[in-house]
């Protein structure tokens, strides 16, 4: 277990060695890429530094929840999670709302109902009822509760945005608006051929990692491991043309992609990261989201979504899954067991913080500085 410490004060290391958490080692990010050094060992094994981030991180930033194809009609919904926060998307016909999906009498949790032709949603607790505008419909046997006002209480509502019809939202007002963070991603998909608002949901998939959840990011952010963790990947990328952009709140990793018709076939490979947890993997006929959350300090879940071309048949899409989710699933568990391995070393204590390689590893710079900025007292 790595020694818990007070982010911004000196701490005790392995040994009873003292102080070794300055705000100085918390900075090498910060400097430029050439002379800045990662993140140190402790933040990615203490539950202050995870308790921390949930408001400072994961609240204050759009996350991604969904693709609008997963609500195809009025009244359907769908429930996610963001940072420990229940969250509701339902469908009305002025479009898309989202709720804390919490309920307002004693914290119960929410499920999606449907009856006499209505669309709700019930407390699977005590049965109190909610519209899909949030209002609440029905406190289940309240008579006798003085000063007791229904039509005051509805569900907290929380902002949402579409990018080609993937849902992000945000619990708290944060730095910068959803056009700011996604500036010039729409331009680079269109130039590239791709509409992802015309693609249809097909699988989710899921997977609990003894690992934080910087640790995955870190490891999405750069090709440098290719060749070495992933000889399958490998394969088909085009290694020596890799490359990676910056821009403000994302990234964008690319490479010319050669394979056979039956596996992601020929084209270019993009893979966006939104800070500060969104995966878009963006392959030629296909989409596949993943979305990282921390459960506690040392351990994470990435959900992975896989998306194919609505006109497609169901048959078309689900063979195409067929194979598609063979090769997925043995780049994951490439990148679990290394990620498992990483977190163990960085809980051993042997390991403080090392070196950026400028020519790879830019996006994992330019993430571990994002989340410094947020995490570092202002």
């Amino acid at each position: 277990m790595c020694h818990r410490f007070s982010f911004w004060e000196p701490a005790r290391y392995r040994g009873g060695g003292v102080a070794l958490i300055r705000m100085d080692d918390l900075k090498g990010p910060l400097k430029g890429l050439a002379q800045a050094s990662s993140l140190p060992a402790k933040v990615y094994c203490d539950a202050d530094v995870a308790r921390r981030e949930r408001e400072a991180v994961f609240r204050r930033h759009w996350q991604y929840l969904g693709h609008e194809s997963q609500l195809p009609e009025v009244g359907t919904s769908l429930f996610v999670d963001v940072a420990g926060m229940p969250i509701v998307i339902v469908r009305e016909r002025e479009g898309l709302r989202a709720y804390e999906a919490v309920c307002r009498h004693r914290a119960g949790p929410l499920e999606a109902c449907h009856s006499g032709g209505q669309h709700f949603l019930r407390c699977r607790y005590h049965g109190w009822a909610y519209g899909h505008d949030g209002a609440l419909i029905n406190a289940t046997e309240m008579q006798g509760c003085e000063d007791f006002e229904p039509g005051e209480i509805r569900l907290p509502a929380v902002e949402l945005a579409i990018l080609q019809g993937l849902i992000f939202a945000r619990l708290v007002p944060g730095p910068v608006g959803f056009g700011a963070v996604t500036d010039g991603i729409r331009e680079r998909l269109a130039a590239a051929g791709h509409e992802l608002s015309n693609l249809q949901h097909h699988a989710t998939v899921s997977y609990d990692i003894d690992c934080n959840w910087k640790v995955y990011v870190d490891n999405f952010l750069e090709g440098y491991h290719v060749p070495l963790v992933h000889p399958g990947l490998n394969a088909i990328l085009d290694y020596r043309s890799y490359r990676t952009e910056l821009a403000a709140w994302y990234s964008l990793q690319s490479s010319p992609l050669e394979s056979a018709p039956n596996a992601y076939g020929s084209g270019e490979a993009l893979y966006y990261f939104l800070y500060p947890a969104t995966m878009l993997n963006i392959l030629p006929d296909r989409l596949q989201t993943n979305r990282v959350a921390p459960i506690g300090a040392e351990r994470c879940r990435v959900i992975f979504d896989f998306f194919y071309p609505t006109e497609w048949t169901a048959e078309a899409r689900a063979l195409k899954y067929a194979s598609d989710s063979v090769f997925s699933e043995q780049v994951q568990q490439e990148d679990i067991e290394i990620c498992v391995a990483v977190q163990r070393n960085l809980e051993s204590g042997s390991y403080v913080s090392g070196r950026f390689n400028p020519k790879r590893e830019q996006g994992l710079h330019h993430f571990q500085r994002l989340w410094l900025e947020d995490m570092l007292p202002r």
